[in-house]
């Protein structure tokens, strides 16, 4: 156990020129010399945990941070989203792909992970940017906590950064591409590289969130979450994984949908073999562009059945009708929507 030693030298006219009127007399001043001996084992951890990730956007800026979840080094590009609640949906929602996601609501943990919220089986998105990591969970569905759910899945995490200030950039300058690192050998300069080499745009993110094989989907909205009656009529339902949510097969399956979903690349002809009622194309992450083979198969299927699709879903649609998509400064993520009453004409914001 090492010891350590501190001396102290005290004169007294620190005290009596502070705490004595100049009138009161006084005699010369005197020195005291005093030790105090500190003991301390020298292997203890700090209470508190050093910067030990980076964030280098392509901008040329560099973030430190904490890490938490997995170590490593990971690109992709960096957006934020304005959801309050709902972190493990985000997490586990496939569109996410290729995706640091920075929530810009600063409290991210409280309600640790339960296995009902998920969207899908694993974790598609690149990694989470948050500003402060909570360091206990409340909540009586809560299994474990977030960063060994992010560790399981080999997410990388940080926090401890400011994630508002990377907010205004990114609304200024849009969406970025960024290099997230926990590895000390890498160069600030080798990182920028990175972050200037990859770019989102034509690339083909579906094919690696989507099924496999086709199968049927059964399992419903859980009954305290149920709020319609199901119809007497049952609707058989395909719906093309490039990256759905469970919740939306969920909601189906609650309206008495049969639902058979199947992968981003199953032809059109088979899918029409079936005879549904209606396609859904769900929703996935990346450019439509990127897919021609999606698009074809969306063109294949339009005015045979009754269709309808969700995010990338409804990009193919307009891609097939001959429409062009193009990427937007910086997308809308979050849970709140604004919504126009058509009665009254106010705008109001919902959560969805």
């Amino acid at each position: 156990m090492a010891t350590k030693a501190l001396s102290f030298a005290l004169s007294l006219n620190d005290l009596t020129n502070n705490h004595f009127s100049s009138n009161t007399p006084h005699t010369a001043a005197k020195v005291s010399v005093f030790t105090v001996k500190c003991s301390s084992s020298g292997g203890g951890e700090r209470p508190w945990k050093n910067s030990d990730a980076r964030l280098v956007l392509e901008d040329g800026s560099i973030w430190k941070a904490k890490s938490f979840g997995a170590s490593g080094t990971q690109v992709g590009e960096v957006v934020f989203n304005t959801s309050l609640t709902g972190y493990q949906e985000i997490l586990t929602d496939p569109s996410y792909a290729g995706q640091f996601v920075l929530m810009t609501n600063p409290h991210i943990g409280n309600t640790g992970i339960n296995f009902d919220d998920e969207e899908s089986i694993q974790c598609f998105l690149a990694g989470l940017v948050i500003r402060s990591l909570s360091i206990s969970t409340s909540n009586w569905r809560c299994k474990k906590d977030l960063g060994d759910y992010l560790a399981e899945r080999n997410i990388m995490g940080i926090y401890d950064v400011d994630t508002r200030a990377i907010t205004r950039r990114l609304r200024q300058d849009g969406s970025l591409i960024g290099v997230l690192t926990t590895d000390n050998s890498r160069t600030d300069e080798e990182l920028l590289h990175m972050s200037k080499s990859w770019d989102i745009v034509g690339k083909d993110l579906i094919s690696g969130v989507s099924c496999k094989t086709p199968h049927e989907w059964v399992d419903k909205t859980k009954q305290q979450w149920e709020f319609s009656k199901v119809p007497g009529e049952t609707f058989h339902v395909v719906a093309y994984d490039f990256g759905i949510k469970h919740n939306i097969l969920r909601r189906l399956a609650s309206y008495g949908c049969k639902i058979t979903v199947v992968p981003c690349t199953w032809p059109a002809s088979e899918t029409l073999k079936m005879k549904p009622n209606g396609v859904i194309f769900s929703n996935g992450p990346g450019d439509p562009s990127a897919v021609p083979y999606a698009i074809e198969t969306v063109k294949n299927i339009i005015g045979k059945v009754p269709v309808f699709g969700i995010c990338m879903g409804h990009q193919l649609l307009g891609q097939a009708l001959g429409g062009k998509t193009f990427k937007m400064k910086f997308g809308h993520h979050g849970g709140n929507h604004p919504v126009r009453n058509l009665r009254s004409g106010h705008v109001e914001i919902s959560a969805q």
